[in-house]
């Protein structure tokens, strides 16, 4: 680490002379012990040391700092006290979700920005006292310092540059990035803008690559009629090397871009430049579940292409079906961030599509943008109002910040309307629109749900802080036929009596809880699938009659059965701790399944346990996020060469071919019970039937991205049990604000 040193004109802090009218720190913090934190890198050290020791930063976070600490020593520098602190709070937020943390945020509102000390600590608001000793809080120590001295304080540090030198922490404007960070934005905003800047062949509406691709569309679409958003977007997505494709559930992502691609390969078909070459093309989604159910609904699609009308000759083969996880493509290393393809080992494609993508952080998306060939197109979908990933970064919103209003220029409207016939809106007209902007399409309507639909109306609502006394009344009431909020007549319900609630709703779904069971209709009008719970699936595995003589391939096909039926039903909680979160819904429900006999024990292993892979392991081809089911199968010998019980766990195999993966309990190292599961871990699932569990309380983790999330989890069947009603009206009101460079890079010209 080295810097080229400034001026060493001392920075004051200016602590004894301060305007009347500044605010006084909140007691019981007195102003001389955060002067003497200020002014002592030992006593900011040791307060950082006490707040690790009360749970409100990570030893990760202390140790960063006091690295930086070790490091400025080794340059000659007695590193200020703000810096240490300012380089555990970067650290900290790190681990919230941000990329980097905005000080000129952080000094306007240090409490909110920073949720320290966080909600459940057992200290009192003020700080931790124990005899006279008062341990102050983030936004009391730096209430006593100015945003000008912080920056003039870093830009002064050894340990900080603009990152045109090699340092452990990057000032970009009023931004404090750890600087692998720093270098994955960077990174991400470079293939970005290097995409955007690719001239496209179909640029000119005229020539003959655009009229194929217009005559693709028509095939694929039919006559141009009403405006339909999915043809826009394939038209979009297909002039440019970079796009995103954004829309809510049942909008029809994977039906326009399996459109698309055939669009693209019909292009490539009739090019003169490829010789009629097709384009390789990969299909990579962020989780092993995320990719199963992708798997499951783009064979579907690919079928029902009109591909003997479509021009250039295309043919099934050239839209592939299988999907892998991202982590596979790109060749994962186990026990390390690097992938075996990189920029020395690029990818072999020419057209990648990543589906799900809000759930992807900025970490993995910079590694995608390493492997990629520098002219290949990467196409990205997802819904921009979930949850963001649960690592650092928010990539897909910032993305899509501007979508809902488009902001197409005019060249791009006309050029729209020359290929697809469909005028734009005015509403979607931008003169000023900036490039990014072309190349983000929103997809409208949705074709899964009707308009009646309570799944639709109460995740709109959510999704458009529009949640108001009507829709929780209708909610309550059963006056939808697709959505019940169980204890929603009692504002604030026993616990014990909403606890037992769940587990009576995850045995039998309470189907009698909807108005008219089977009444629902989607878009289309057919009859909803009767709402179940985790009876059907455990039916199913209790009462079959397979034995030590069946072949393995009637087991695969029960097991196939099985998750097929526990993946109809699924809880979803907030929270992980707690009675309210996973852990006490996993035990209780556990407990409530093995005193009505559905299970033979609670604990351990037992047949029918559900288990959730919560890491990847790569030596049994498991991924974060897959789903198991566990069997007892007789497969095995006693000492007397008789079958004997042994319990496997049965995986659905990830390759598109509806096998099964027969695993040893004893070889699974991270996993957890699922019957339920928190909302971010759902992300990329969908079921017939979600229960949404909401705690006795508000906290930072309850926002408007994860109520719409755990909503838009339903298929068929939603139904709501909460804590305290105030925390549904009160979670809607908070949002996810991840602290990014992304978005502002890619505004500039």
């Amino acid at each position: 680490m080295s810097k080229t040193r400034q001026s060493d004109q001392q920075i004051s802090l200016d602590l004894s002379n301060e305007p009347d009218d500044k605010p006084a720190p909140s007691a019981p913090t007195r102003a001389h012990d955060t002067d003497a934190l200020l002014a002592s890198p030992d006593k900011m050290d040791a307060l950082l040391d006490q707040w690790q020791q009360m749970e409100w930063i990570r030893p990760l976070d202390v140790g960063f700092a006091r690295l930086i600490r070790t490091l400025s020593a080794e340059q000659g520098e007695a590193l200020h006290p703000l810096v240490l602190l300012l380089s555990a709070l970067v650290s900290h937020q790190v681990g919230r979700g941000h990329v980097c943390i905005d000080l000129a945020n952080l000094f306007a509102d240090a409490g909110s920005i920073l949720s320290l000390p966080p909600e459940d600590s057992v200290e009192a608001a003020g700080g931790l006292r124990t005899g006279e000793t008062v341990c102050p809080e983030p936004d009391s120590i730096l209430a006593r310092v100015s945003l000008e001295d912080s920056l003039a304080l870093l830009d002064k540090a050894q340990a900080v540059s603009d990152g045109s030198l090699t340092t452990p922490l990057v000032l970009n404007e009023t931004r404090l990035y750890l600087r692998r960070f720093w270098r994955y934005e960077q990174r991400i905003a470079e293939g970005i803008q290097a995409r955007l800047a690719m001239s496209s062949p179909l640029q000119d509406a005229h020539s003959d690559m655009a009229t194929t691709l217009g005559l693709a569309l028509t095939a694929l679409f039919g006559p141009p009629v009403d405006i339909d958003f999915q043809r826009l977007a394939c038209a979009l997505a297909a002039r440019s090397r970079f796009s995103v494709i954004t829309g809510g559930p049942g909008t029809g992502k994977t039906t326009t871009v399996v459109k698309l691609l055939a669009a693209l390969q019909a292009i490539a078909g009739k090019s003169g430049q490829r010789g009629g070459r097709k384009h390789r093309i990969r299909l990579a989604a962020p989780t092993g579940k995320a990719a199963a159910r992708l798997n499951e609904s783009i064979g579907g699609a690919v079928s029902r292409l009109p591909l003997s009308q479509l021009p250039g000759n295309v043919t099934p083969d050239d839209i592939p079906t299988r999907v892998t996880t991202l982590h596979r493509l790109l060749g994962s290393r186990p026990d390390t961030r690097r992938f075996r393809h990189n920029r020395d080992n690029l990818l072999l494609v020419d057209i990648l599509v990543i589906d799900e993508a809000s759930m992807i952080d900025m970490d993995l998306m910079a590694s995608v943008f390493d492997a990629l060939p520098a002219t290949a197109q990467l196409i990205l979908l997802g819904d921009k109002d979930q949850l963001a990933s649960v690592d650092a970064g928010a990539v897909l919103g910032e993305l899509c910040q501007r979508a809902a209003d488009a902001h197409y220029t005019p060249e791009t409207s006309c050029w729209l309307e020359a290929i697809t016939g469909h005028s734009i809106p005015d509403n979607l007209s931008d003169a000023s629109g900036q490039p990014l902007d072309q190349a983000v399409a929103m997809l409208r309507k949705s074709h899964r749900f009707s308009e009646d639909s309570g799944i639709r109306t109460l995740a709109e609502a959510v999704n458009t802080d529009t949640l108001d006394a009507g829709i929780l009344r209708a909610c309550r009431d059963g006056e939808f036929d697709d959505v019940i909020w169980l204890n929603g007549r009692n504002p604030t319900p026993e616990p014990s009596n909403a606890l037992a609630m769940i587990c009576s709703h995850a045995v039998s779904g309470t189907p009698e809880a909807f108005r008219e069971q089977g009444r629902g209709r989607i878009a289309n009008h057919q009859p909803l699938p009767p709402p179940v719970g985790y009876h059907q699936y455990l039916s199913l595995l209790n009462n079959h009659e397979l034995d030590e003589r069946s072949p393995r391939v009637d087991w695969d096909s029960l097991a196939l059965q099985v998750l097929e039926a526990f993946s109809d039903f699924q809880i979803l909680c907030a929270l992980r701790k707690g009675p309210w979160g996973v852990e006490g819904i996993n035990d209780l429900v556990a407990r409530h399944l093995l005193a009505e006999k559905h299970i033979t024990r609670a604990e351990g292993w037992y047949p029918g346990r559900p288990v959730l892979v919560t890491g990847n392991d790569y030596n049994l081809g498991l991924m974060n996020g897959d789903v198991g089911i566990t069997f007892s199968v007789p497969w095995d010998r006693n000492q007397q060469g008789e079958p004997k019980d042994t319990l496997r766990v049965a995986f659905p195999a990830t390759d598109g071919s509806d096998g099964i993966r027969w695993i040893s309990p004893s070889r699974l190292q991270q996993l957890e019970t699922v019957y339920a599961m928190t909302v971010h871990k759902s992300q990329g699932s969908e079921f017939n039937h979600t229960c949404l569990v909401l705690p006795d309380r508000l906290s930072p983790i309850m926002t408007r991205e994860l109520i719409y999330t755990g909503i838009t989890r339903a298929r068929n069947w939603f139904s709501l049990i909460t804590g305290d009603a105030s925390v549904l009206r009160d979670s809607v009101h908070q949002q996810v604000r991840r602290a990014s460079g992304l978005a502002q890079r890619l505004s500039q010209p």
